[in-house]
């Protein structure tokens, strides 16, 4: 990698940090939806060591290929478009039916607890689904050799639990019951 790719890479781990877990660490709170004001964060961020400017803000935004972050239609504010930690974000998404199946990438070690519990969002505002098997694979490759369930989204979704679809593709809910996974043989 180059010195620029890495300054990307790093910006956007910094940014996904700041804007889904901990705002706090350039002493900012999100908004109720998730926004920054961007002069702000950008001033924040200076302040506290790290530089970042607006033209290599737009250029992590642009280049992420997982569409983490949005700009507001004014450009004045950034959010994450899912994945938040923080407590009492609300990304205010329309609840949309979702197509038959979505997967779910994980490891064999958490495949007991699901067995017993479903997938459970755990710290984060919503449990993730991938609309495809490769990306839930990426996903679980995070973390070892992955395990793809198969997630029988609509009827979940006709048995009343809602689904959201963020802007980058990702489909959200609040969790997924056991009797709605499809385990691996």
């Amino acid at each position: 990698m180059n010195r620029h790719s890495n300054v990307l890479t790093s910006t956007s781990k910094f940014l996904s940090l700041v804007l889904r877990h901990q705002p706090e660490v350039i002493g900012m709170q999100l908004d109720s939806e998730g926004w920054l004001p961007i002069d702000e964060l950008i001033q924040n961020t200076n302040q506290h060591g790290r530089e970042l400017t607006l033209e290599l803000l737009h250029e992590v935004v642009a280049s992420c290929a997982k569409k983490r972050f949005s700009l507001s239609e004014d450009g004045l504010m950034i959010r994450a478009n899912q994945g938040h930690s923080v407590p009492n974000v609300e990304l205010n998404l329309d609840c949309t039916s979702p197509p038959a199946l979505l997967y779910h990438g994980t490891v064999a070690p958490f495949l007991e607890s699901i067995r017993q519990q479903g997938l459970l969002k755990r710290s984060r505002n919503h449990v993730h689904l991938s609309a495809d098997i490769e990306t839930a694979k990426k996903v679980g490759a995070r973390r070892g050799k992955p395990i793809i369930l198969t997630v029988q989204a609509h009827t979940m979704h006709e048995s009343g639990h809602a689904f959201y679809l963020s802007a980058n593709g990702v489909w959200l809910t609040d969790s997924v019951p056991a009797a709605f996974i499809e385990f691996p043989e």
